[in-house]
């Protein structure tokens, strides 16, 4: 009876620790674009979790990824994470929505890194752009420009306010925003299923964001300047648990 309870124990922990191999590199070969051959792949403990870790992967010339460096601890939305829109299949779970304090969970290409300085950082080889006190992301689920970055021109007021009924400033004076990059969810602007959502620097460990991934500055850079344009890098976050079930979107 003690050998057959002892047997069963064994397959169950051994079940369980293949469930947390597969994120390792067998999920990424499901659900990572064929052109991709960069991914961060972000994981926490449940959907309510506001803390995670990032992992840096590569993938080889003749297949097959490999990590890169070490973890790196992040913090995520106040209220977890969503499924939200990008290069995946709808799955079980809370659902991204504006508002929500959740950050998004699923696969997401990664757009421009962006940044208080006029130019980015030396080592830095993604596409840049610089933001100041005119630069918006734009929130407002009534408003065209919904999940849009949008810039006021130099001639005309400066003065959102009156454009939108909500909108980011890229330009914080938490300086928040003094590096960071943008994650192409919600891509199609479909209002109220969340916008605004970068990766960018924490305000302190462990402190959870409105919806975004932080981490630390020094972190964050040596995530950008090993982001490689050509590699078409992505983004995959999503509870550990829940990642086995993540798909890829039909191409």
């Amino acid at each position: 009876m003690r050998g057959s309870l002892l047997a069963s124990l064994l397959v169950f922990v051994a079940a369980i620790c293949g469930a947390c191999e597969a994120p390792a590199w067998s999920l990424l070969e499901q659900v990572v674009p064929p052109a991709s051959t960069q991914a961060l792949l972000v994981s926490s403990s449940a959907w309510s979790d506001a803390e995670g870790r990032l992992q840096r992967w590569r993938r080889g010339p003749g297949g097959g990824w490999q990590a890169v460096g070490a973890p790196i601890s992040v913090s995520l939305g106040r209220s977890g994470m969503g499924w939200g829109l990008g290069l995946h299949r709808s799955a079980a779970g809370p659902s991204k929505r504006e508002g929500d304090g959740r950050s998004p969970a699923g696969v997401f290409t990664l757009g421009a890194a962006f940044g208080y300085a006029a130019a980015p950082p030396a080592g830095v080889t993604v596409p840049y752009r610089a933001a100041d006190e005119r630069d918006y992301f734009v929130d407002d689920v009534a408003s065209d420009d919904y999940n849009r970055w949008r810039r006021i021109k130099d001639e005309d007021a400066n003065d959102p306010k009156a454009r939108w009924a909500s909108c980011e400033r890229m330009r914080r004076a938490d300086d928040l925003y003094e590096l960071g990059m943008i994650v192409e969810h919600n891509q199609g602007c479909v209002p109220g299923a969340g916008s605004a959502i970068f990766l960018h620097v924490w305000r302190a460990p462990g402190a959870p964001t409105s919806g975004c991934t932080a981490m630390a500055r020094e972190d964050l850079l040596e995530v950008l300047r090993w982001l490689d344009p050509v590699a078409a890098p992505v983004l995959v976050q999503a509870p550990s648990l829940a990642l086995g079930g993540l798909q890829a979107a039909p191409r």
